[in-house]
C-alpha cells in the first residue's frame, strides 16, 4: 500500500481547516453555508494550514537542512503573504464594491431619477478571498499539529 506521509498531513490539514471553518459559521451565523466547506477566506486558513503541514512533514521527512524543506518553506511563506496580503486586500476591494454597486441599483431604482445603468449585472463580488493575521496564525497552528499528529511511518 502507497502511503505518502507529506500529502497525507497536507490534505487532512486542509480538510480539517474547512470543517473547522464551517462549523465556526455555523455556530457564528446560525445557519449552514455549503459554501465554507470549499471556499477561501474565514478561521482558520486552509491555504496556510495546507503549506504548513507540508513543510513541517517535509522537514520531519527530510531534516530541516534539506533542500526539501528549504523550498517548501519558501513556497509556504509565499502562499500565507499572499493570504494576508494581496487576496485579504482584494477581498476588501470586492466589499466596497459590493457597497457601491448596491447604491448605484438602489440609487437608479428609486423613483426621482432616471439614470440608466449599463449592463445591470446584479451578482456580487466574493468578499472571502484572503485572511486576517489571526486567520492565518490559526492555520499555522493547525497545520503543525496536524503534521506532528500524523504517523511518519
Amino acid at each position: 500500500m502507497v502511503y505518502n506521509y507529506i500529502l497525507v498531513s497536507a490534505v487532512i490539514s486542509w480538510a480539517a481547516a474547512q470543517i473547522i471553518k464551517t462549523i465556526l459559521w455555523v455556530i457564528q451565523n446560525k445557519s449552514f453555508n455549503g459554501e465554507r466547506l470549499l471556499g477561501s477566506g474565514g478561521m482558520p486558513s486552509s491555504h496556510t494550514s495546507f503549506v504548513s503541514a507540508s513543510a513541517i512533514a517535509v522537514m520531519r521527512k527530510t531534516g530541516a537542512d534539506s533542500v526539501e524543506f528549504a523550498i517548501m518553506f519558501i513556497i509556504a511563506a509565499v502562499v500565507i503573504y499572499d493570504a494576508m496580503g494581496v487576496r485579504y486586500a482584494a477581498g476588501l476591494h470586492a466589499r466596497e464594491i459590493n457597497k457601491m454597486n448596491k447604491y448605484l441599483i438602489d440609487f437608479s431604482t428609486s423613483s426621482d431619477n432616471k439614470i440608466k445603468l449599463e449592463g445591470g449585472n446584479k451578482k456580487e463580488l466574493k468578499e472571502f478571498l484572503g485572511h486576517t493575521p489571526f486567520e492565518v496564525l490559526g492555520g499555522v497552528l493547525l497545520g503543525i499539529l496536524v503534521a506532528l499528529i500524523v504517523p511518519l511511518k
